[in-house]
């Protein structure tokens, strides 16, 4: 299977990839496909249905919004944000959406909109079904999906034989693994980056590459922009108060305190990585990279670069781009970035083990040095929960991707100071990492029965 990197930098919304971004494609994707079979004008009525966690901790994380937009044929990339709070109010209130952007039909979400919390799909945790009906309620069309994280989706045919089997384009390094990577790098004498661009040549040109990566890191900047000024509290029962806006306003007032505190830069990493996650949190438009609750790693760390580095020509920041992804590609082949299937350590650890690797080729790391930094990087996450605290993408959400930016930073930062030579490898520490996911108990992966959503009250 091949994957490009632009298919881990969604342009979306928040406050999930597997959660918001993928159920929303899906229903889009139930709509395209009714409509393709020349039965959307007959419904009269959606069923959706939803399943694990996606079931459990689906309206803490938006599940039920998403879908609705999906239905009404909106995308995570395109929709206007500000209106959407509006609109859910007026379906809910009117009790009718718009199927497909234009067919007005009749939608209650305690009706149409089931959750089915003991119950689990068997080919993903994050499961859901859609069912079409006309007017005598006769099922038009039933279709099963997977979002199996990042914003993945698959439908069920494509989960039984193996979501990572479809697209078999040629590439010139075809690299599927860490030892994969490093050896066509001997071979070739190029960068991490280097070889992933001229893959990338294989979906489209290279100029068109460039120039997506230069937006994916715009709106990265612009996320951060919006999180330190963002204000109020975010939405849910746990009432949490931005944080972000208060720590930028206290770095920039006294920065005399950076003369006497050789940690500074670390109140700043930390502060870039909690503004993107309270803007995911409170339902703003982020990067998933790889996913919507590890969003901020990826930001913080490149804005380390460009403001602390000083760091700032456009093919370095394109070339960080591409070693992230790289990396984060083969996790979604070897392992899963999704936290309901293995916890957060496929979500916080693979975006820190990322950002790492980016950053250590950024810097000037060759290609053993830079494997090292992403093997560092997941290391010290291995066996990482996903328990959030009242199914909401705050805590520990919000401060775990600091810690996750600042480790990505220290791991980038040890492998530079070795020769690339270590005894645990990338391909050994991801395949550990797909281990213990296997072998952790469901309730630490993204359903709030375990952990700190058991042990802290919410409200």
């Amino acid at each position: 299977m091949n994957l490009s990197v632009l298919e881990f930098y969604t342009i979306g919304i928040g406050p999930s990839s597997s959660h918001t971004v993928g159920p929303m494609r899906a229903a889009h994707r139930f709509v395209t496909r009714l409509n393709e079979a020349g039965a959307l004008e007959k419904t009269t009525r959606v069923e959706a249905h939803l399943y694990g966690s996606l079931a459990l901790t689906g309206r803490g994380h938006g599940t039920d919004r998403a879908v609705i937009f999906g239905l009404e044929g909106e995308a995570p990339e395109t929709i206007d944000v500000d209106s959407m709070v509006p609109r859910l109010e007026a379906i809910r209130a009117q009790h009718r959406l718009k199927l497909g952007g234009s067919k007005s039909i009749g939608f209650d979400d305690r009706r149409d909109l089931q959750f089915h919390r003991s119950e689990v799909l068997p080919m993903h945790p994050n499961g859901m079904r859609f069912v079409a009906f006309d007017a005598a309620n006769t099922e038009l069309l039933s279709r099963t999906y997977y979002s199996i994280g990042g914003g993945f989706v698959v439908n069920e045919n494509a989960a039984q034989r193996d979501e990572l089997t479809a697209d078999q384009r040629e590439l010139p390094f075809p690299f599927h693994t860490g030892d994969d990577m490093l050896r066509m790098a001997r071979e070739s004498g190029l960068s991490i980056s280097e070889m992933t661009l001229r893959n990338e040549a294989a979906w489209r040109p290279e100029a068109e590459t460039r120039a997506a990566l230069m937006r994916v890191c715009r709106a990265m900047q612009e996320c951060v922009e919006r999180g330190c000024h963002g204000q109020g509290v975010l939405p849910g029962g746990l009432r949490i108060p931005r944080r972000a806006p208060v720590i930028y306003q206290e770095l920039i007032t006294h920065p005399e305190a950076a003369l006497q505190d050789p940690l500074t830069a670390l109140d700043w990493v930390s502060l870039w990585a909690m503004a993107v996650n309270e803007e995911n949190a409170a339902g703003g438009r982020v990067v998933t990279a790889p996913t919507n609750g590890a969003a901020g790693i990826l930001p913080a760390v490149l804005h380390f670069l460009m403001r602390v580095q000083r760091v700032t020509d456009e093919d370095k920041l394109v070339r960080f781009l591409l070693t992230a992804g790289a990396i984060g590609i083969l996790y979604k082949l070897n392992a899963s970035i999704s936290g309901a299937e293995v916890g957060c350590q496929g979500e916080v650890g693979v975006a820190c083990s990322m950002a790492a690797a980016a950053l250590c080729e950024a810097l000037g790391g060759t290609v053993p040095q830079v494997e090292n930094a992403a093997e560092i990087g997941m290391e010290h996450n291995l066996g990482l929960t996903c328990d959030p605290v009242g199914g909401l993408v705050q805590v520990p959400c919000i401060e775990r991707n600091a810690m996750g930016a600042v480790k990505a930073i220290n791991a980038a930062r040890l492998a530079l100071r070795g020769d690339g030579t270590h005894r645990v490898s990338l391909d050994r520490v991801i395949a550990t990492m797909r281990q213990t996911g296997a072998d952790m108990s469901t309730k630490y992966k993204e359903t709030s029965r375990g952990g700190l959503a058991v042990n802290v009250t919410e409200c």
